[in-house]
């Protein structure tokens, strides 16, 4: 972490190998996502063998913050995805911190709008 950027905790992704094809669908990503019904917000990712992403977003669970400044955030790390934008107004990029993938995200969008968001499959990361 960085003293200079705000951290802000969002949430965690945990990634699933069991064959099912539940939730939001990403053809770009090979990913499908759903949104874990708890108080938390966890999201249990599901992928294709055909996926591209990073080995370490496929295997080992992320956790998200929001912060103030992306580009400060990822200077000097190793970016391992992005930075991109996958839902419109949501800007993320994925940092390998020593093995664990951290997943950092600039919005000014509300939480609600970001869930609803990437609910209904609104956002460069669903568009084909």
């Amino acid at each position: 972490m960085k003293p200079d950027v705000t951290y802000t905790f969002h949430h965690f992704g945990i990634p699933l190998q069991d064959g099912l094809t539940e939730g939001t669908h990403s053809e770009k990503a090979g990913m499908y996502t759903a949104d874990n019904p708890g108080k938390f917000r966890v999201q249990w990712h599901r992928f294709t063998d055909e996926s591209p992403l990073h080995p370490l977003l496929k295997t080992v669970p992320h956790v998200a913050f929001k912060v103030d400044n992306l580009s400060k955030a990822i200077e000097g790390e190793d970016v391992i995805l992005g930075p991109y934008e996958p839902i419109d107004d949501f800007f993320v990029a994925v940092i390998n911190d020593n093995g664990v993938p951290i997943e950092l995200i600039e919005t000014t969008l509300t939480d609600e709008e970001i869930w609803g968001r990437a609910r209904s499959g609104r956002g460069s990361l669903y568009r084909k």
